[in-house]
This record gives structure tokens, C-alpha cells and sequence, in this order.
């Protein structure tokens, strides 16, 4: 067999000498990031459209300016990009308009979890890796109660979290090296997987020993603008990982 062992189990070789993963949340765990982005796009829309400005494009706009970063970053740094000036309250309204719109649909409709992830998941706890998932999101103890993994995780740090513990957002590495530090594991025997631009160089400046990008966009433009941020290397899914053991 090709890959290398940990335990009774194989792990893939990406991550050969890996002592633990944390992983982000939206878009690598949960299929959520769409449920973000839709939600952005209404309070962004609502805000923009009396000022002349074009929509907010879910992909570009949401990858490039919000996609894991907290919504007051988040709300402000896409604002910025347009060079809008928003007061502290009005990035304050649009944060809390895109969190109600959030909410009211994933209690309507809920998410589900990658079946790719679940499989990497199931390999990589039958191999005995400590994993952990962070994320920027208040609600990401939420969606992986909901999704059915968080029995995988021996650490949770959500938004809420990282707000108690000021913990800088992404790009800063603080919320990964805050779940690294929890399950007793350096960063550089630590792999992160993120799908965030922000996310992967946030990964990078933390100094952890492997970054995986997620490109759930499927274009060349996101796998690129993935390694350009930090990844060492970018996946559609993460079943791809195992199927390379194959």
C-alpha cells in the first residue's frame, strides 16, 4: 500500500506526517458557503442598489472580499472594495440584515456535509488524527450538529469563540493556530483545509506544515488564485485525496 500509516488506518498521502487537520467549515465541511453568499447578496443588493452600484456577484465579490471573514470584516471589506465610505452602523445593518437572512434559511432549509469530506473524515478518524474545525461563522457548531460530523472533531473554534478570545480574523492565522494549540499540535505538524482566499493565507502566515485548498468554483481562475494565496495544493473534493490512494 502507497499510503503512509497512522495507527491501524491509511492516511492519504497528502497528509503523510501530519499529526492533526483542522478544517474551515463553510464550503469544505458544509455545503453552506452558496447559503452565505445568497444571503449576502440580498443584504449587499439592498444596500447598493440606491447608491448606483452594480449587484453583488456571488462568486467573485463573495470569494475575493467576504468568504471567510467574519460578517463585520466581511460586510466592511466588500463595501471598501467599491469605494463605498460606510459608517460603523451601516456595516453594522448590512452584517445583521445578511445574519437574519442567513438564519431564516438554513432553519427552513438546513445543509448537508460533503460526502467527499465525510469520507476523508471517516479515514482520517480510523487513522486516529486529532481534527478540529474553525471557522469564522457563529453558526458552525449549528451546521455540524446538523450535518451529522461533529462527533469528528475533538475541537470546535467558531466565530463566537474567536470574539470572546478577540482573536483577529482571517487573513491572521489566529483562529487556526488557536485550534492547533487545542488539540496539542504545532503548526507545522499541523495540515489546514480551506476554501476561503483568506482562508489559505491565513494557513501559510500560521506556518502550518500543509495547506489544501477546496475549489468548489471549479474554475482554473479560483484553483490558481487558491495556490497564489498559500495552498500547496488545490482539490475540487476532498474524495480526491483518497481516490489518489486508490
Amino acid at each position: 500500500m502507497s499510503a503512509a500509516r497512522h495507527g491501524t488506518a491509511c492516511v492519504p498521502r497528502a497528509l503523510r506526517g501530519t499529526h492533526a487537520v483542522v478544517f474551515d467549515t463553510d464550503g469544505v465541511i458544509t455545503d453552506s458557503a452558496a447559503v452565505h453568499a445568497a444571503a449576502w447578496k440580498t443584504a449587499f443588493d439592498a444596500y447598493l442598489a440606491p447608491r448606483g452600484q452594480r449587484p453583488f456577484d456571488v462568486r467573485d465579490d463573495y470569494l475575493a472580499h467576504v468568504d471567510g471573514r467574519s460578517r463585520l470584516d466581511g460586510a466592511r471589506a466588500f463595501l471598501e472594495s467599491r469605494r463605498l465610505r460606510p459608517t460603523a452602523e451601516e456595516v453594522a445593518a448590512v452584517a445583521a440584515d445578511k445574519e437574519s437572512l442567513f438564519t431564516a434559511r438554513l432553519r427552513e432549509h438546513g445543509v448537508d456535509a460533503y460526502p467527499g469530506t465525510v469520507r476523508l473524515l471517516r479515514v482520517l478518524r480510523a487513522a486516529g488524527l486529532p481534527l478540529a474545525a474553525a471557522s469564522a461563522s457563529r453558526h458552525a457548531g449549528e451546521l455540524l450538529e446538523g450535518s451529522g460530523v461533529r462527533e469528528y472533531f475533538r475541537v470546535l473554534v467558531d466565530g463566537a469563540e474567536a470574539a470572546r478570545l478577540r482573536l483577529p480574523g482571517k487573513p491572521s492565522p489566529a483562529l487556526f493556530l488557536e485550534a492547533a494549540h487545542r488539540l496539542g499540535v504545532a503548526a507545522a505538524r499541523a495540515a489546514v483545509v480551506e476554501d476561503a482566499l483568506a482562508g489559505v493565507e491565513a494557513a501559510r502566515h500560521g506556518g502550518f506544515g500543509t495547506v489544501i485548498g477546496v475549489d468548489r468554483a471549479h474554475t482554473p481562475g479560483t484553483r490558481t488564485a487558491l495556490l497564489d494565496h498559500g495552498a500547496h495544493l488545490v482539490v475540487d473534493d476532498l474524495a480526491e485525496l483518497l481516490a489518489s490512494e486508490d
